[in-house]
């Protein structure tokens, strides 16, 4: 792995652990409007944005190359409802697809078959975060200001739990 590749799996990797970051604050916002269950569901999110950096930095450390860490930026911690929450995590997903197309790109212009086959299992990830935010906007957008099915997506939302994946 040239360094390059091995600089922007450093950074995707602290992308990773800003996502959780993101996603706390997120939580942290449902919280304060008494929405446990929609912090529930930000709370999982951030445990799966670690357990994506900790993928990356055993990866780096696989390969011989050293995970280093970096300063994460402050999160947006206001929103206008849990719809914007929603949907500026679903912009952050996005994003998140896109830089992991760019390192899959780069791995590929090196002919990097190791981190060509890693990155796989992550933009196929991607493809169902992104899902599961669209759906949960399309979701939100038809209850509007249907107080019952808002109260029953948040208690859905509270029995939502994060299991890492069996090692592969």
């Amino acid at each position: 792995m040239n360094d390059a590749l091995a600089k922007a799996l450093n950074e995707q990797m602290n992308f990773e652990f800003y996502s959780a970051h993101v996603y706390l604050a997120m939580a942290a916002y449902c919280s304060g409007d008494s929405l446990d269950g929609f912090a529930n569901f930000f709370i999982v999110q951030a445990e799966e944005e670690r357990f994506h950096a900790m993928k990356i930095y055993k990866f780096l450390n696989d390969r011989g190359r050293r995970a280093t860490l970096e300063a994460l930026p402050e999160p947006n911690n206001d929103y206008d409802s849990i719809l914007h929450a929603f949907e500026q995590g679903y912009k952050h997903e996005q994003q998140n697809t896109a830089r992991f197309y760019h390192l899959s790109d780069l791995a590929m212009n090196d002919r990097e078959h190791a981190t060509i086959n890693f990155l796989k299992w992550f933009i196929d990830e991607q493809v169902e975060e992104e899902a599961l935010f669209d759906s949960i906007i399309n979701k939100l957008k038809r209850i509007d200001k249907d107080s019952n099915a808002f109260y029953m997506l948040d208690s859905e939302f509270a029995g939502r739990s994060f299991t890492a994946p069996a090692a592969e």
